[in-house]
């Protein structure tokens, strides 16, 4: 049995508009809320876009050990322009906050999850569309960190 090794992850829902963002506790066990960031669409090729930035200083505020993002594969299993945009937003990522590792995970229906939970709890309309982003980022990130569990069993 190997142990998911101690320390904070970051849980990262990438969208054009906004990047959604979670965190775990130290322990791996539950993901929370932490920010939403707006996409900086407007970054000069050669420099790090604002929200890269943001979210590097997240990583070293939390001392975070991994960064997982989520990857929109469809429900057949393909990669669509979604996720080659996500992959290109996760490599870059990757050479920003290095050598702290990026790990890409499926997230089929995260935000239609986020959603429905939300909405559920009454969070509808505009104050819905200020949290799905962070609320879509902590159901990928549990996700992530219960199959973590479940592997090591």
């Amino acid at each position: 049995m190997t142990e998911l090794p101690r320390g904070v992850r970051l849980g990262v829902d990438v969208g054009q508009v906004r990047v959604g963002v979670s965190r775990s506790d130290p322990h791996g066990v539950l993901a929370t809320p932490l920010v939403t960031l707006a996409r900086d669409l407007t970054a000069a090729p050669d420099t790090v876009p604002s929200d890269l930035a943001q979210l590097a200083a997240l990583v070293a505020e939390h001392e975070a050990v991994e960064v997982v993002v989520g990857l929109p594969v469809n429900l057949a299993g393909k990669h669509g322009p979604a996720a080659v945009h996500v992959q290109a937003y996760a490599d870059q990522l990757a050479d920003v906050i290095a050598p702290v590792p990026v790990t890409l995970t499926d997230e089929r229906m995260s935000t239609v999850v986020a959603s429905r939970r939300l909405a559920e709890r009454g969070v509808r309309g505009r104050r819905q569309r200020a949290v799905v982003d962070q609320a879509a980022a902590v159901e990928i990130l549990q996700s992530w960190l219960d199959a973590q569990r479940r592997r090591t069993r």
